[in-house]
């Protein structure tokens, strides 16, 4: 847990990690999860210096639910995502696209 986090970010990591673990997700997984949770809310409520944009426009992951965890939930991942990971991957005219060939355009890649 990084120091910068209030006593009740580290609660709510503890209290996260913990839930993700009795639920059968390994030690790491369960970090992760409960890190970026608490980052996420802590982007939105300003208590971060820095934020992306679909972190502090985005649903709370409390609100969200898992509806996008991975590539699972009727409509997957958001736009954001898809923009980011292609951007990550470098595909080219990723600025134009929408979200359906931004899917098309990672799934071929």
């Amino acid at each position: 847990m990084p120091k910068q986090w209030s006593d009740k970010r580290e609660r709510q990591y503890e209290h996260i990690k913990d839930s993700e673990k009795n639920q059968g997700a390994s030690t790491k997984r369960a970090k992760e999860i409960a890190a970026r949770t608490v980052n996420k809310n802590r982007a939105q409520s300003g208590e971060s210096k820095t934020a992306s944009r679909s972190s502090v426009k985005d649903k709370s992951p409390q609100s969200r639910g898992g509806q996008r965890s991975g590539r699972s939930g009727p409509k997957g991942r958001t736009r954001d995502q898809l923009y980011n990971e292609a951007r990550r991957r470098g595909i080219e005219g990723r600025s134009k696209m929408n979200k359906s060939q931004l899917e098309k355009a990672l799934a071929d890649k």
